[in-house]
């Protein structure tokens, strides 16, 4: 039996500055849409080489405390061999070694199968790249 797959691309204004952005309602959404009632996968890629997809609790903190953390394993300083853009801009190309560009969720009856504080989000420390580019990826 033929699975039912659909995709798109979404733009998300990140602004300048380091930001952890909520992407749940876009996410349920899509699947609203898409979905049908279905159980499947819904994938997301962030095609950027300085942005990543987390999992994780926002509005407690979390957020704040995820970019903190980023900070201390990632300092904005001039150690970085990656040099163009705003000052310590190359440790945003390590940023999706550590917060990777994709995460894959389930889906059952058409609805995101998340705990109860998770959300999911896209993680941009790159002050230069004020929009992004998600694509969401339904496969059921």
């Amino acid at each position: 039996m033929p699975g039912h797959f659909t995709t798109t691309t979404e733009t998300v204004t990140t602004g300048s500055a380091e930001t952890v952005t909520d992407l749940t309602r876009l996410c349920e959404g899509f699947l609203a849409r898409h979905a049908e009632g279905a159980d499947g996968l819904l994938n997301l890629f962030v095609p950027h080489a300085t942005a990543g997809i987390a999992i994780i609790e926002t509005g407690a903190g979390s957020d704040d405390d995820l970019l903190t953390a980023l900070h201390a394993l990632l300092p904005a300083d001039d150690r970085w061999q990656h040099r163009h853009g705003s000052p310590g801009h190359g440790r945003d190309h390590v940023l999706p070694a550590l917060v990777p560009p994709h995460a894959t969720l389930p889906v059952v009856a058409g609805r995101l199968q998340l705990g109860t504080w998770q959300s999911v989000c896209l993680v941009d420390t790159n002050k230069d790249n004020p929009e992004r580019q998600v694509r969401l990826s339904f496969l059921g």
